[in-house]
């Protein structure tokens, strides 16, 4: 629940943390819908989304008809990677709309402006965290 106080959709949520607690590498669908008492339809949706956000990796195994799906190794902080570009292109696109709405200036303008430069700092200071996520995975491994 926590993560759907965040926003994260409440199926693909039950799935991610049913994989994460699984003492198997992967689970297929079935396995899933079985686990969270859901229906296989529920599943595929949410497996979907979580591939979508690349928090999940399916798993093709020849000869079988089911893939299995797993959480990749460092998960999160791929994911973290493919969010910097998305700020980089929030702050863009916003600096872009700063003269359609009549310049930083205005009050629309201001604010849009205050978002560009959120998200610019965020695009700056990510890659400077995940090094340090990096190097200290290195000193605990």
């Amino acid at each position: 629940m926590l993560m759907v106080s965040w926003g994260f959709p409440r199926m693909p949520a039950r799935v991610l943390l049913l994989l994460m607690a699984s003492e198997k590498d992967s689970l297929d669908a079935g396995e899933l819908a079985t686990g969270l008492g859901v229906s296989p339809a529920a599943i595929s949706g949410a497996v979907r989304y979580l591939i979508d956000v690349g928090l999940v990796v399916p798993r093709p195994h020849p000869g079988r008809r089911r893939a299995t799906y797993a959480i990749p190794n460092a998960a999160w902080y791929e994911v973290s990677v493919l969010k910097t570009a998305y700020f980089r292109t929030v702050a863009d696109r916003t600096r872009r709309g700063v003269n359609t709405l009549g310049g930083p200036e205005t009050a629309a303008g201001g604010r849009f402006t205050d978002m560009a430069d959120f998200f610019d700092f965020m695009a700056d200071e990510i890659p400077q965290m995940l090094g340090r996520w990096r190097e200290r995975q290195r000193d605990d491994g």
